[in-house]
């Protein structure tokens, strides 16, 4: 094949610039969801690390191309910050639960759940202590994805993957026991699909969330007035 046409192949099959960015939100998020429905329905006692991990490598596969969100609550900071416009918050969000539930659906279809794998339910003080869990770690991700991945601080670092993984995977053993450590609508979403979660409690974990990003974004504003 000569370059003229393997030039007018590729460009055949190139996906527009808008939705390139939906595609690699979609593809994260997959990722991340899959191995934390694989991990934890299959009682590997280190998932928090494997989830911490996969969130890392994806944040450097597509961070480039999407800014790696992989996170309803985490385009939630975006959106209030400033990052993004409400058209692209609202295509991220879309791919990031269509990929949560893709994910949930192949998980129950080939993870065999192990003893220990239930479902996690909670009423009366376990309620409250889950939903400020999820509200803490929630904030502590998306206001460390907005520093070390938006502010203008840091244009070319090295690092802002591994900050982002990291702090999932202290979140998530920090608190795992309380509220599941999810931290992520999305991921909630598929944690319900998957047995993992109460369906009726999906709110706390949506309202926590979602309002974790939006004080992420208020803060990040807050601290650095001359970042736009």
């Amino acid at each position: 094949m000569d370059i003229a046409a393997h030039r007018e192949n590729t460009h055949a099959i190139a996906i527009p610039g808008v939705g390139r960015k939906y595609v690699v939100e979609l593809i994260g998020t997959f990722f991340l969801v899959f191995t934390v429905g694989a991990t934890v329905t299959g009682g590997v006692t280190l998932a928090p690390l494997a989830i911490g991990s996969v969130l890392m490598v994806m944040v450097y596969a597509g961070g480039h191309i999407s800014g790696g969100h992989y996170n309803p609550a985490v385009t939630m900071a975006a959106l209030v910050r400033g990052r993004i416009g409400v058209g692209d918050a609202v295509g991220y969000w879309v791919a990031q639960v269509v990929a949560g539930l893709v994910a949930a659906l192949i998980v129950r279809g080939v993870v065999t759940p192990a003893a220990s794998a239930k479902t996690l339910t909670l009423s009366g003080h376990t309620m409250a202590a889950a939903f400020v869990a999820e509200l803490l770690f929630t904030f502590a991700l998306a206001f460390v994805v907005l520093n070390v991945a938006t502010s203008k601080d840091h244009p070319d670092n090295s690092f802002y993957g591994l900050a982002i993984g990291f702090t999932v995977m202290v979140g998530a053993f920090a608190v795992g026991g309380i509220s599941g450590g999810v931290f992520n609508p999305a991921v909630a979403i598929g944690g319900a699909t998957m047995g993992l979660f109460a369906w009726s409690t999906l709110w706390l974990y949506l309202v926590a969330e979602l309002v974790a990003g939006a004080l992420a974004g208020l803060v990040f504003r807050a601290l650095n007035r001359d970042d736009k």
